[in-house]
């Protein structure tokens, strides 16, 4: 017999794959795009989410992979809370950014039946696809490994392969709301003690490519259905910038404390130079999202992070900056959402990567050197010249940009991000712009450096 996957778009039915097995297991999955998903988690044939399905009462454990601390812990695979809305880290469960997934482990405490299985995710780009295979065991074989790492083929130690699942669009955008239900026409799956998820990222042109996984739901024969209830909603504060043309929410529900400094002088940073920064780099044909929004996070580790037009703050960073540099990071993440580097790798492959170093400098060329200047928070001096190269990234690169403009081509970063958005940078832009290589220009910065530093008491 043949086991199937059927992916639901609207009314669209594709059949994807088929995998051998004794039963016959179908696997649905229902795509609602980020214009139409809701909090309600509502999909035609994928049943919404429960909380008082057979995984409310498991143990979850990650056998292999880390997970992101940005994001909830790995009881919130199956808390019956869902999230409120499309990009809320703290309410789903993924891997490390960078990593290749990971996989999970689900100890049913016992072997039961199963009806199906239902896998839930939501985020507003790529992290909103699922990509896992799905294995199941009684845990009774003499040769069953239960937490069988990654390269280990869990079929090779007691494992079954239950379902593998794909949910990335072929031709259109992923983000959005994904449902996925694995369900048997003889009534149930089989019977099994656990249950094991080889999680894959679902792209890798960027480091954010691991899924925002919200529920995971375990639902025995018969079993009374209660649906998840929402997580705490948040709620935020909308700024209009440019005459109503761009739209900037602040949420601080999870952080009053930051409210009153947020909304009376983070706000009319953002209300100035967010339309700024979007005259300082355009590029041919590009719009800036007219929509941001900004969160104060407690869980945050770090400073902050922006992604699409989402940026996160880490409370507990800024609480200790309010006087400092707390504005100036948001910014440079201001620049993040209007530098959108990743369009034109979604639509072409062929695209040209530009390195990590420049996208950083161009942020804090910006913060640094436009935004606050008289703060001199990129200048290279004695302590760290010897160290300082051109690609160092974040303020130092940004020194040397700030170099660049001014010895040589003032628009050097503005073509240098056009470029970048349409997938076009190489390093021979450099000298067709200013007639020096990047590295015959960073030694030449580096010189000048190193002669003022001398000539200084």
């Amino acid at each position: 017999m043949k086991s199937r996957i059927i992916f639901f778009i609207g009314a669209l039915i594709v059949l994807i794959f088929a995998i051998a097995s004794q039963a016959e297991p179908k696997t649905f999955a229902y795509h609602n795009r980020n214009e139409y998903a809701t909090p309600d988690f509502k999909f035609k044939n994928v049943p919404s989410p429960s909380k008082s399905d057979a995984a409310t009462k498991v143990r979850f454990t990650i056998v292999d992979g880390r997970r992101d601390r940005n994001g909830g812990t790995i009881d919130k695979l199956c808390d019956g809370k869902i999230p409120t809305e499309e990009d809320q880290p703290s309410e789903n469960f993924f891997f490390n950014a960078g990593t290749e997934g990971g996989r999970l482990l689900v100890d049913l405490r016992g072997t039961i039946d199963i009806k199906q299985i239902n896998t839930y995710s939501w985020h507003p780009n790529t992290r909103g696809p699922q990509v896992y295979n799905l294995y199941a065991s009684g845990g009774k074989a003499d040769d069953f490994n239960p937490q069988p790492k990654k390269g280990t083929d869990p079929r090779a130690c007691g494992w079954k392969l239950v379902a593998r699942i794909d949910t990335r669009p072929k031709e259109r955008p992923g983000g959005g709301q994904y449902g996925v239900s694995i369900r048997d026409s003889n009534g149930i799956i089989g019977k099994y003690h656990y249950l094991l998820f080889d999680i894959s990222r679902t792209e890798r042109t960027d480091p954010f490519g691991n899924t925002f996984y919200s529920e995971i739901d375990v639902v025995k024969p018969n079993a009374p259905v209660v649906v998840a209830s929402q997580a705490t909603k948040q709620y935020g504060k909308t700024f209009e910038a440019e005459k109503g043309k761009y739209r900037i929410t602040i949420y601080t529900s999870e952080t009053p404390d930051l409210t009153e400094w947020a909304h009376k002088e983070l706000a009319p940073v953002l209300q100035q130079w967010y339309p700024k920064i979007v005259k300082m780099l355009p590029s041919e044909g590009y719009q800036a999202p007219r929509r941001v929004s900004i969160t104060f996070s407690p869980n945050m580790r770090g400073v902050a992070a922006a992604s699409g037009t989402r940026i996160r703050c880490g409370a507990g960073w800024f609480r200790r900056q309010l006087q400092g540099e707390a504005k100036g990071a948001v910014v440079h993440e201001l620049v993040h959402v209007v530098q959108q580097y990743g369009l034109a790798r979604r639509t072409n492959p062929n695209t040209t990567r530009t390195p990590g170093w420049l996208v950083e400098g161009i942020a804090d060329y910006v913060r640094w050197f436009l935004y606050e200047p008289q703060t001199r928070g990129a200048e290279v001096t004695r302590r760290n010249i010897a160290r300082a190269r051109y690609d160092s990234s974040y303020r130092i690169t940004g020194n040397f940009l700030n170099w660049v403009t001014e010895t040589y081509d003032k628009d050097i970063v503005r073509k240098l991000n056009a470029a970048a958005r349409q997938g076009k940078y190489n390093e021979e832009l450099w000298k067709e712009t200013t007639g020096h290589t990047v590295q015959e220009l960073g030694a030449e910065w580096k010189q000048s450096l190193e002669k003022k530093i001398a000539s200084q008491p």
